[in-house]
């Protein structure tokens, strides 16, 4: 008994899981996976709070309290800056809370300002002791930086994030409204 709790306990903390699944001068396509010892509601609810868990260090204001994010159809994944303007990151195409699932489109960061657009899809799924976030990003279009050398770099700093997220989930528990 005792190695199945030290089992299941190494496997429910396992880092986020991460690959470039493919990419190239034009497109690429990441996935991140992360396991957490929380509902599947209370992680896809976590991920809704986005300004409470990325990282100030990835945001154009520098602070992520001026983040959100409404996970209704046609809600923005948006970010205030000073003076009153804003970004758009992300734009939600379909949600469906009861599945736990959501699909973003946009570009994110410096795609922003490249000929590129992208379809983030998250999943949230039970497993045992917990859920998995899955987050597929799969971005195409002209990309002067080239989507090969910027795969790697988007997958960084989005593999950063999972981890924040899960962070925060597991610290939260989903116990805070969403803002």
């Amino acid at each position: 008994m005792r190695n199945i709790l030290f089992l299941l306990t190494a496997l429910l903390a396992t880092p986020a899981a991460a690959e470039v699944k493919s990419s190239s001068a034009n497109a690429f396509e990441i996935e991140h996976r992360v396991q957490t010892v929380v509902p599947p509601t209370a992680l896809f609810d976590a991920f809704g709070r986005i300004g409470s868990w990325w990282s100030p260090d990835h945001t154009y204001s520098g602070d992520a309290a001026n983040l959100s994010l409404k996970l209704v159809a046609g809600g923005c994944f948006c970010e205030r800056l000073k003076g009153g303007g804003g970004v758009e990151h992300l734009r939600v195409s379909y949600v469906d809370p009861v599945k736990h699932m959501a699909v973003l489109s946009g570009a994110l960061g410096p795609l922003l300002f490249e000929g590129a657009t992208g379809a983030m899809t998250v999943r949230v799924e039970p497993i045992a002791g917990g859920s998995r976030l899955t987050l597929n990003y799969r971005v195409a279009g002209f990309v002067q930086g080239n989507g090969a050398k910027l795969a790697p770099l988007v997958d960084q700093v989005l593999g950063e994030q999972m981890k924040r997220l899960r962070s925060f989930a597991a610290a939260s528990n989903g116990r805070a409204a969403r803002p």
